[in-house]
This record gives structure tokens, C-alpha cells and sequence, in this order.
């Protein structure tokens, strides 16, 4: 087990394309570290950093305190997880989960022990003698997991891991993931695109965008107090509302809202509450939107609006069925405590 840092690390390839901007991150020992953001935002890139499958233009990759960067691979004791199960098609899944524990010379006995150990713990021993063509995808997954996890590396690296697999699989398998990180307690990175895996794996959540890191924080930190208005959609599902206004916009819409230069106002779906046209709350929101479509999703439905003061989409999410019809104007509140408050530049204004 280890803590890894990064400190101010950059990648520029040929051409001039930054990958990553001047990323420092540290990640505690025994930490699940999530890396999420849109695709090309640098995060896989910033992974192979670690690994040693790239290197980086300047800055400094560190395991317990010590600089890794001129360390080959295979020198830095990290196990990888990728995304396409990078499985030897010829081999069974025993000699697959066994091979890089036969490459360091390790006894036959240790290595049987390791590989039967760890194939019990996935729920894969009845498939040790098994070709990967005859496996589900979430059968290779789980042997591509048993190959990292029989090494017992000082840290864990996760490539997307789950992306391949069906909506139901992929939700089981992120429980297996988090179970076992937390039986080994061996410090990990793990990359994502999808926030709902992101917001439930990690100890330890990085945000990236366009190579850079827009927060850091644990999940709740950072969906309670988004730091910038990009952070604030990407997090959370519906995304947060932002309501772009004028100074005067902002007054007229929220009570005891000062945004002198103008701004954005943030509020998430299910903070907001459908009332009656004559209610005005004495502090807080209350916004006015044209209804543009009704989603009805199992217990619950989704209001999409655009409103009448200000310039953004909207929505709500309320319980049950909903009487809003397209068309139709209603009105929707929310508690001043509940409002974010964004500059025009996107960054974060109100503590």
C-alpha cells in the first residue's frame, strides 16, 4: 500500500495538444481515488502517467514521498485494470491470473495459493479452467481483477473497467470493485466518465475538464458545493439548474440575492417545489417557467421549463405523477440556503 501525489504534472504531446494542465493530487494510503470528467478531459492520460505507460512533459509522480517518474512499469509495483480485460485468449483463466506471478519467479505452491484465494473471492473458481472466449463480459472483468489482485501491488489503477458491460452488470460489479478495495485496503485510481460511479466509489473524487482539475473533494463536498458552474452540471443527475442573469434579473427572481455584476444562479432539481401562481416566499426563489415536457419515471417525474425571467433551461423533480402540462406556466420555489451562487466566469461565489 501507498500514498500517491502528483505534483504540478503536465503532458503535452506532439503538435502542441495538452493533455493534462499542471495537476497536483494527493490521495491517502488505502484511498479510492475516482477520476471523472467528459471524454478527452485528460483523466486516462493522467492514469498512464502514474502506471509509467507515459511520461509526463514536467512535474512529479510520487509513491510514499518517493519520485517514481524515472521508474519503469514494471519497477513501480502498480496493477492495472483495463477497460477491454487485455486477457490472453489462449490461455485459461487460471495461467491468466497466474502469469505475471510466474514472470517474478514466485513458488508454485504461493502462486496456486494466490490464484485459488483471490478466484474464490470473485466468484470465478468454477471457470479456473475456462478459455476467456467461453466467459460473459463480466466474467473477464472479474479475472481481470483477479489478475491484478493476486500481484498485491502498492496500488490499484482502474481504466473504465466497467464501460463494456450492461447497466445491471455494471451497477453489481461496482459494488465487487468497492468490497474488495476495502478488503485490501490498497491505495486506488480509478477512471470514469459515468458521475454515478464516481459519486459512489470514491473516498477521494478529482474532477477534471479539459485537462485540468476543477475540484477535489470527497462526493458530498462536491455536489453540495459544486466549485464551478461546470462542476455543478457534470455532478448530479438531473444536472443543477444555472439560471444566467442580469444584477436586476437576479433580485427580481430570488429575495436577498446580490449579484451586482450579474451571474448565475444554481439550484438542483429536487430543491425546487411546485406551488400556486399567488405564492411568493418571503426569502428565496421563485421562478415562473413555461413547461416544454413531462417525464414520467417510475416513482417520480421530471418538469422541464424555460423561465420567464433569466436564460437557461429548467427542471424539477417532483414525486409521483405531475399535472403540469406543456404550455402551461407554473411557478417553483426554493429556500435561499439551497441557491448556489456563480461569477458570469463560471467560478463559485456564495460559501
Amino acid at each position: 500500500m501507498a500514498e500517491v501525489a502528483l505534483r504540478q504534472v503536465s503532458k503535452t504531446y506532439a503538435g502542441g495538444v495538452i493533455a493534462v494542465r499542471d495537476v497536483s493530487l494527493m490521495i491517502p494510503d488505502g484511498n479510492l481515488c475516482v477520476l471523472v470528467g467528459p471524454s478527452g478531459c485528460g483523466k486516462s492520460t493522467l492514469l498512464r502517467i502514474v502506471a509509467g505507460l507515459e511520461v509526463a512533459t514536467a512535474g512529479e509522480v510520487l509513491l510514499d514521498g518517493a519520485v517514481v517518474n524515472h521508474l519503469e512499469p514494471a519497477e513501480r509495483d502498480i496493477a492495472m485494470v483495463f477497460q477491454n480485460y487485455a486477457l490472453y485468449p489462449h490461455m485459461s483463466v487460471y495461467d491468466n491470473m497466474a502469469y505475471g506471478l510466474r514472470n517474478r519467479r514466485m513458488p508454485a505452491d504461493a502462486i496456486d495459493t494466490r490464484v485459488r484465494e483471490a478466484a474464490r473471492m470473485l466468484e470465478i473458481a468454477e471457470f479456473l479452467e475456462r478459455k476467456p472466449r467461453e466467459l460473459s463480459g463480466g466474467q473477464r472483468q472479474r479475472v481481470a481483477m483477479g489478475r491484478a489482485v493476486v500481484r498485491r501491488p502498492r496500488v490499484f489503477l482502474f481504466d473504465e473497467p466497467l464501460s463494456n458491460l450492461d447497466a445491471k452488470l455494471r451497477g453489481s460489479m461496482r459494488v465487487e470493485i468497492r468490497r474488495l478495495q476495502r478488503s485490501f485496503g490498497t491505495t486506488s485510481i480509478y477512471v470514469t466518465h459515468d458521475q454515478l460511479e464516481a459519486m459512489t466509489l470514491a473516498d477521494v473524487l478529482v474532477v477534471m475538464n479539459s485537462g485540468r482539475v476543477e475540484q477535489i473533494g470527497t462526493p458530498l463536498e462536491i455536489y453540495e458545493r459544486p466549485a464551478t458552474t461546470f462542476v455543478a452540471t457534470f455532478i448530479g443527475a438531473p444536472p443543477m439548474n444555472l439560471i444566467h442573469v442580469t444584477a436586476s434579473e437576479a433580485a427580481e427572481l430570488a429575495c436577498g440575492v446580490l449579484l451586482p455584476e450579474g451571474g448565475v444562479i444554481g439550484v438542483r432539481p429536487d430543491e425546487l417545489a411546485l406551488v400556486g401562481p399567488e405564492v411568493r416566499p418571503a426569502a428565496g426563489l421563485a421562478l415562473d417557467f413555461a413547461v416544454t415536457a413531462v417525464e414520467r419515471i417510475g416513482p417520480e417525474s421530471l418538469v422541464y421549463g424555460t423561465p420567464e425571467i433569466g436564460r437557461g433551461d429548467v427542471v424539477v423533480r417532483v414525486l409521483g405523477a405531475s399535472a403540469a402540462l406543456p404550455g402551461k406556466t407554473i411557478r417553483t420555489v426554493a429556500a435561499t440556503d439551497r441557491l448556489h451562487l456563480f461569477a458570469t466566469t463560471g467560478t463559485r461565489l456564495r460559501s
